[in-house]
């Protein structure tokens, strides 16, 4: 199984911004804190907020913050909506599917079953519980902002 950085960043974002719920923070310092690109994290903030998980606010005050608790945004719908296909194989792609083997082959089924297991699991966990699983405490592993 293979995760975009769409939604590697997207769970990135969220564990940045549950450890300064204080205050709105630009993308700019998140790009900065994992040295990533703004350009992609723009596109991953839009997609964080269409699900309403953070409210972004444009501008120069502007920045980006949790809209709900740690403890109501649940990774599984977070990965979801930053993968919403999950096309492990050609073959879970009706309209590109070229495998000649498709109708007669029981993979299709097995994969299909072990990539909802993973996404069952994924359901089962909040942000929350990523930041309690986190020892040494995450904050110590960014680099400090710089003041505004």
């Amino acid at each position: 199984m293979y995760l975009t950085l769409h939604a590697d960043y997207s769970l990135r974002v969220l564990l940045y911004l549950a450890t300064r719920t204080d205050r709105l923070v630009s993308t700019q310092e998140i790009a900065d804190a994992y040295g990533i690109s703004k350009h992609h994290l723009v596109r991953v903030v839009q997609t964080l907020a269409g699900q309403g998980v953070v409210d972004a606010r444009a501008g120069r005050s502007g920045g980006v913050m949790l809209a709900r608790a740690p403890a109501d945004i649940r990774v599984g719908r977070v990965l979801r909506a930053a993968e919403p296909d999950f096309h492990l194989v050609e073959c879970f792609d009706r309209e590109r599917n070229t495998c000649p083997i498709a109708p007669a082959c029981g993979l299709k089924g097995v994969l299909s079953e072990a990539r909802d297991a993973f996404l069952s699991v994924l359901d089962k966990y909040t942000l929350a519980d990523l930041l309690v699983r986190s020892q040494p405490n995450l904050t110590d592993y960014f680099l400090p902002a710089a003041a505004p």
